[in-house]
């Protein structure tokens, strides 16, 4: 076994993008852990709701208080020496955060008052040697100290009574948790500027139906167990969050939920999981859209790549499980990948590539693809580069005709980019009336992909059209 894998089985965490100081947030489970991780970092990124056990991976954030920014990890609810292959996947992940951690908030039921299993939790906190910050929640404003008294039993030195649906409270947990991280400068010399960092990394959605495999593939990617991964379809329900270094640069990876039809959503964890992997997409740059290859390419598969393709994302197909198709000749991939691409002719400019995240085959391919693809989706044309083009386009007559608008034939004129992530280009037209012909803008995007390698992205034509002055009378 190579040292890189005894590490992995020792538990140890994966080559994170080290800078802010990290605060885990832990407890059994229903506590409110999850309603106060989303309270600190200003947005849903954890699912929340009344069934016990809904988050199950590491959630990450970031939060900024007193001018000190930090990172926070959200984990499962704690239930130590489970032996259900769920439950104890969620406790092997709260490990995981704890030793990462600077500082651990400890969220515990005021309204409940202390139980045996928070008995467990205060011995296994002890043991870490780590600052352990009790929030007391689920209190009100009336009764905050009466609440919370109890927990003060347990040794830990402070004990914030709080409300995290409110915010009653939240700001005095702050005030401390702050003070117990590194001051500015103390561990963090070599930190690069944070936003010109945020704008060069590469964020990376995987996508797909339950049970297809993305919780594998990323935990392949990243050599470590990062999410749970169970035969257990939909395990997953948030969308996670793993930033990782590779070759000198920054991917920050996002497992999401399984993306299920409406109608089988039937459970409001696995509904609000739908939304959120949506959600995912649209703060993605790449999307890494996993197939069965067993089960083939579904119509459910279409769907979630068009929400991908709606969201912007530059679009990677991977085709997983290959190893476990089949009957498989050397004609194999070519077949698979003309029955996908009937399936799906609104990607016809999408890689496709078989993998296994199982026995890792190809996997280490994808990385740098999607750097490939985020490179073209930031990249901007010279505006000469882009008139010269488009030029030699029209001058070689194989662009398709503009539409007859009325009597008079629709003129383009010239084109301009005006955005990127993904790249977007303004078409000027003239004459007739507005309405490039589909056939033109396809031509116009296969043109364009050729000449710049726009590899893996989907191209925005945006047309502005001149209108005819009138004559002065």
């Amino acid at each position: 076994m190579s040292s890189e894998a005894e590490n992995i089985e020792a538990g140890a965490a994966p080559v994170m993008a080290a800078a802010l100081p990290l605060v885990a947030i832990v407890g059994r489970p229903n506590v409110g852990k999850s309603t106060l991780f989303n309270r600190l970092v200003g947005e849903r990124r954890s699912i929340v709701g009344d069934e016990p056990g809904i988050t199950r991976d590491r959630i990450y954030g970031e939060s900024d208080w007193s001018g000190r920014r930090f990172s926070i990890v959200d984990t499962g609810g704690i239930v130590p020496d489970e032996t259900a292959v769920i439950p104890a996947n969620i406790l092997k992940q709260a490990e995981f955060a704890i030793s990462e951690a600077r500082v651990l908030v400890w969220v515990v039921d005021a309204r409940a008052g202390a139980t045996p299993l928070d008995e467990e939790l205060a011995r296994l906190l002890r043991t870490t040697g780590k600052t352990v910050l009790v929030a007391a929640n689920k209190t009100d404003v009336v009764k905050l100290e009466a609440h919370a008294g109890e927990f003060h039993r347990f040794g830990f030195a402070d004990v914030v009574p709080l409300a995290a649906e409110t915010g009653d409270g939240v700001a005095e947990l702050l005030d401390l948790l702050v003070g117990h991280l590194p001051a500015p400068g103390d561990d963090d010399a070599g930190e690069v500027d944070e936003e010109g960092a945020r704008r060069r990394e590469v964020r990376l959605a995987i996508v797909g139906r339950p049970n297809v495999g993305k919780s594998s593939l990323l935990n392949r990617l990243l050599g470590a167990e990062r999410v749970i991964v169970s035969p257990v379809a939909g395990t997953t329900r948030d969308a996670v969050d793993t930033v990782l270094q590779r070759d000198g640069r920054t991917f920050r990876l996002i497992d999401t939920a399984g993306i299920r039809r409406k109608g089988k959503t039937e459970e409001m964890a696995e509904k609000l999981s739908v939304v959120m992997a949506r959600r995912s997409l649209e703060r993605a740059d790449v999307a890494v859209v996993v197939i069965d290859a067993v089960e083939g390419v579904t119509a459910l598969d279409a769907n979630i790549a068009g929400y991908a393709l709606d969201a912007g994302c530059s679009i990677i197909l991977a085709v997983n499980k290959w190893d476990a198709r089949p009957e498989k000749d050397n004609h194999s991939v070519s077949e698979f990948e003309r029955d996908l691409r009937l399936k799906m002719k609104f990607l016809e400019w999408a890689p496709v590539m078989t993998i296994s995240a199982l026995s890792g085959q190809r996997v280490e391919r994808i990385l740098p693809l999607a750097m490939r693809a985020h490179e073209a989706r930031n990249r901007r044309v010279p505006t000469s580069q882009l008139n010269s083009f488009f030029e030699r386009m029209m001058a070689t007559g194989r662009a398709p005709s503009a539409p007859l608008k009325g009597q008079t034939r629709l003129h383009v004129q010239y084109l301009t980019q005006v955005g990127t992530n993904p790249p977007a280009f303004v078409v000027f037209t003239s004459g007739g009336k507005p309405g490039l012909h589909f056939s033109f803008e396809r031509f116009l995007q296969n043109r364009l992909r050729e000449e710049f390698d726009f590899f893996a992205t989907p191209l925005r034509i945006i047309e502005r059209h001149k209108k005819k002055k009138r004559a002065e009378g």
